[in-house]
């Protein structure tokens, strides 16, 4: 149930790149779908162990492993870095363009 959700947050996704046209809903679906494959990973990866890897005197348990964390760590942060950038780019084509609508865009800049 919990992976149809997470799928689901994807292909929502996925569909609001495609089918919107507005630069800014495009960067807020592109950000819905990265949330989905970051819950995806961790979903996968939270089923290997359940304890923090923490040194103690208990013998055969179940740690969860931490480089799956490192690297969802990374994702979000490069993932705020790449919206960023993306609006910064939208606030540059703002100035120029009365509207944010890709097919007006377009037609403004072809020669």
């Amino acid at each position: 149930m919990l992976e149809a959700c997470v799928f689901a947050t994807v292909l929502c996704g996925f569909l609001g790149i495609i089918l919107k046209h507005n630069l800014v809903m495009k960067i807020i679906s592109m950000d819905v779908m990265s949330t989905g494959v970051i819950a995806y990973y961790i979903l996968i990866a939270s089923r290997s162990g359940l304890f923090t890897p923490i040194v103690d005197n208990k013998e055969n348990v179940a740690y969860a492993d931490p480089v799956p964390q490192a690297v969802i760590l990374t994702a979000i942060v490069i993932g705020f870095s790449i919206q960023a950038l993306m609006l910064v780019g939208v606030m540059k084509l703002a100035k120029n363009n009365p509207t944010l609508e890709a097919s007006a865009i377009e037609e403004n800049n072809t020669p």
